[in-house]
């Protein structure tokens, strides 16, 4: 199946996905960037088109440019891949997949998560303050469970993993 992979990364770990999921597919990969400006036509030979993109305060970055071009699309396999810093089955990460796409989006549209990390050191200085400033906030929560997660989202940290991408080249290939 002639795959496309389309990704935007800020720190790298979107992009270490896209790359995983490029090379199991052979697809071709490309980041955002690259493709936005392309004409219909550029997509019409694939089979499968893949967005990947990070999760920034509940919102896949750019995630809005494909869905607007995924209506032209809805013969293909067609897919969002969101990554962020939470946990496989973080239930905030769910709610936020669920609310990205229309229920008719969803008839076409599938949709994965996988976990990231933070990398402080290759964010730019606004996300690098946001990020501080809620992992401070979760350290002062009264549960347990959330100042645990401030601890963790205090510092850099990669819990990338090939098996991620298991569910989406399955479904690519079904």
């Amino acid at each position: 199946m002639k795959t496309l992979v389309i990704y935007t990364s800020q720190t790298g770990f979107t992009k270490k996905y896209a790359g995983w999921l490029a090379d199991r597919m052979r697809a071709d990969l490309f980041d955002v960037k690259e493709v936005q400006k392309k004409e219909n036509s550029f997509f019409d030979t694939y089979e499968a088109i893949v967005y990947a993109g990070w999760f920034m305060a509940g919102k896949v970055v750019k995630a809005n440019w494909f869905l607007d071009r995924a209506k032209d699309w809805k013969d293909k396999h067609l897919a969002v891949v969101a990554v962020g810093a939470g946990s496989v089955g973080d239930p905030h990460a769910e709610k936020a997949l669920q609310e990205l796409l229309s229920d008719e989006q969803r008839a076409y549209i599938k949709t994965f998560y996988c976990q990231g990390g933070i990398n402080y050191e290759k964010m730019n200085l606004p996300s690098r303050l946001v990020m501080k400033a809620f992992a401070n906030s979760l350290k002062k929560s009264k549960d347990e469970k959330q100042r645990e997660l401030g601890e963790t989202y205090g510092h850099s940290f990669d819990q990338t993993d090939v098996k991620y991408i298991q569910p989406i080249v399955e479904y690519l290939m079904a």
